[in-house]
């Protein structure tokens, strides 16, 4: 077969088979989903709402009230009248000093004052007699004024004596040692027959008062400024009852059962670590809580009125740190949105400015789109994991 011959059969072969046009705008109606179809893109509706604002904080557990027992008194200890780490009362006697020289010198002193008032009696009755006859002029007038000299001292007298026996009185009383506060008290540092003396430097033992019981707390200097310009504004909004606390203990599987509230804010920054302390206060009947636990409380400084949640995929952040959301606005087209992120709740952003009521953001595929691109926006349960609702506050 000649080239020309084989030339021809390709033509006519290619020539056989049909030949099809498409135009552009046939591509662009084509299926759903199709190069020129908007995309679909999940997004959710934003509702304003309120969210509580709750700060977590770490710290440890403080006994409210701490008591050393002291002997004001020396002396042999007689006795111990209580056990170790029991419940002890207010005014429970706990010690029993040997009272004998006390109760001696507390008869020394009321005979003293039996005779310092016997010689005021004395003096006063003289002092009455010289006081007719100085009127007659049977006694100088000298001798009558020496007279009550002497009954001003006698009764200076009895002022001392009965000092004296008050004072032996409440040394008396001091042998029998007894409780400052209520509270669980600690060991004993000695036992039956140990020689004690007044004001020794080492307690007899130590009474810690559990209920309730403190916790100190710190919180950055920052994030305590931030919410009392909060409260000033407006932005956040409280009564005048004092701020509830939960605490959760170090190794438990739930919160405290009873709920705290915040007694103190010191006035001054640590400079080491630059937070403040706060005190809370707890009730602790159970005794569960012990001084030095380390704990986290949750503090509920107030309500963020007109605030909107949003997943945390659907945000975004530059490289200077702001952050921005895409929102589908009118004509379905995507927008770069700046938004002001206050913090996270659960598995969502706590957003306070940028974003208001029906303004569809964004929650998943933006990887996909650019500013200015029409999208399908898919809202409820077609929006591939964001909720058309905001989540309850404070869950």
């Amino acid at each position: 077969m000649s080239l020309m011959t084989f030339k021809g059969a390709a033509l006519v072969a290619v020539a056989s088979v049909p030949v099809l046009f498409f135009s552009q705008a046939s591509l662009a109606q084509g299926a759903p989903g199709g190069a020129g179809a908007p995309p679909p893109i999940p997004v959710l509706t934003v509702e304003t709402t309120t969210v509580p604002l709750r700060v977590e904080l770490t710290g440890r557990t403080v006994a409210y009230r701490v008591a050393e027992v002291r002997p004001q008194v020396g002396g042999i200890v007689r006795s111990r009248l209580f056990t170790e780490g029991m419940v002890v009362t207010e005014g429970q006697q706990l010690y029993q000093i040997d009272p004998a020289i006390y109760r001696a010198q507390e008869k020394s002193a009321e005979a003293d004052l039996a005779r310092a008032e016997a010689s005021l009696k004395s003096v006063k009755a003289k002092a009455a007699r010289y006081g007719e006859l100085v009127r007659v002029k049977a006694v100088s007038r000298q001798d009558y004024e020496d007279v009550v000299a002497d009954m001003d001292v006698a009764k200076a007298d009895v002022l001392v004596a009965q000092a004296s026996l008050d004072l032996a009185h409440i040394n008396t009383e001091y042998t029998k040692m007894s409780a400052p506060i209520a509270g669980v008290i600690g060991t004993s540092a000695v036992t039956e027959g140990a020689l004690v003396t007044a004001n020794q430097t080492t307690p007899l033992a130590m009474i810690t008062q559990l209920d309730p019981i403190y916790v100190d707390l710190t919180q950055p200097a920052g994030s305590l400024l931030k919410a009392r310009q909060d409260l000033a504004s407006g932005a956040l909004a409280r009564d005048d009852k004092p701020v509830k606390v939960t605490l959760y203990v170090q190794g438990a599987d739930k919160a405290h059962g009873h709920t705290g509230s915040l007694t103190f804010s010191d006035v001054t920054v640590d400079q080491t670590t630059g937070s403040v302390l706060r005190r809370a206060v707890f009730p602790n009947p159970d005794g569960l809580l012990l001084p030095g636990m380390f704990v986290r409380a949750e503090l509920d400084l107030g309500d963020q009125p007109n605030v909107a949640l949003i997943p945390q995929n659907a945000l975004q952040r530059g490289r200077d740190g702001s952050a921005s959301v895409f929102v589908v606005g009118e004509g379905d087209k995507v927008e770069v949105r700046p938004v002001t992120v206050d913090r996270s709740l659960g598995n969502q952003w706590v957003v306070s400015a940028g974003l208001a009521n029906g303004d569809r953001v964004v929650t998943a595929g933006i990887l996909k789109i650019r500013p200015g691109m029409v999208v399908a926006p898919l809202s409820g349960d077609g929006a591939g994991g964001g909720a058309s609702t905001p989540a309850p506050a404070g869950k």
